[in-house]
């Protein structure tokens, strides 16, 4: 009997995806390629299209033209891929109970989850907090427990929209190091930031989003030190991009 490998939902393509609500174009005509390896970082101004971006690539949202594929799949159901919106809500129960609940939803063996919360409590920082309701964190501790929640699937392909929106930068710091350690693990991240410092301490990848299109996309390194758009040059000048 042959074992067959799991299926891998890397690479993400976009083949000229676009995404129309109503009469606005919020995505358009995208083709852009998330491949393993360090995090991908979008940036861009309000309403460039980042979030939408983000429900594409999670399959949340279908394309209005062109499409989206996962490994090649243009069906792939959302095993492994994992979200983390920008206010995450908190469940009525203590902070490790919340992570025990998304372990079953994930099909987690009852007798595996006491651990395993465990294991992702301490990875998020969050260890003497176990007990607390989760809804008495402060918002950079229900941030880190959403984070844990979402890697109770074990995903291949973490998604986080702004995850450090609002915070203060004791809190931002605390999500950044569970997001590196998120990385080292092999787990693609994908994540949105109107941070310029964040992008630059995070990113492998730079893709900068304006009116819905990619205007720029390429090594964190290069974007930052020589930009090869106009658009990218006032970006990382502090210029409005209108």
């Amino acid at each position: 009997m042959t074992m067959r490998a799991p299926a891998c939902d890397l690479p993400i393509v976009f083949e000229q995806a676009s995404c129309r609500v109503r009469d606005a174009t919020i995505l358009d005509r995208v083709s852009l390629a998330l491949a393993a390896g360090a995090p991908t970082v979008l940036i861009g101004p309000n309403g460039a299209g980042k979030t939408t971006f983000i429900r594409l690539a999670m399959g949340l949202t279908a394309p209005t033209a062109g499409r989206v594929t996962w490994g090649g799949r243009e069906q792939a159901a959302a095993v492994h891929r994992a979200i983390v919106f920008q206010r995450p809500a908190m469940l009525r129960r203590s902070a490790a109970a919340n992570i025990r609940y998304a372990l079953a939803a994930a099909g987690v063996p009852r007798a595996q989850r006491r651990p395993r919360a465990s294991e992702l409590i301490a990875l998020v920082g969050l260890a003497g907090l176990e007990e607390r309701p989760a809804r008495k964190l402060s918002g950079g501790e229900q941030q880190r427990l959403a984070l844990a929640r979402a890697l109770a699937k074990d995903p291949q392909v973490l998604f986080l929209d702004e995850p450090t929106a609002s915070l203060d930068p004791a809190a931002t710091k605390a999500i950044e190091d569970v997001i590196r350690a998120v990385a080292a693990r092999g787990i693609k991240v994908v994540m949105s930031t109107h941070d310029l410092g964040e992008a630059r301490r995070l990113a492998g990848e730079i893709v900068l989003l304006h009116r819905g299109r990619v205007i720029e996309s390429g090594a964190s390194e290069a974007f930052f030190s020589a930009p090869r758009t106009e658009e990218g040059r006032r970006f990382i000048g502090g210029e409005l991009l209108i």
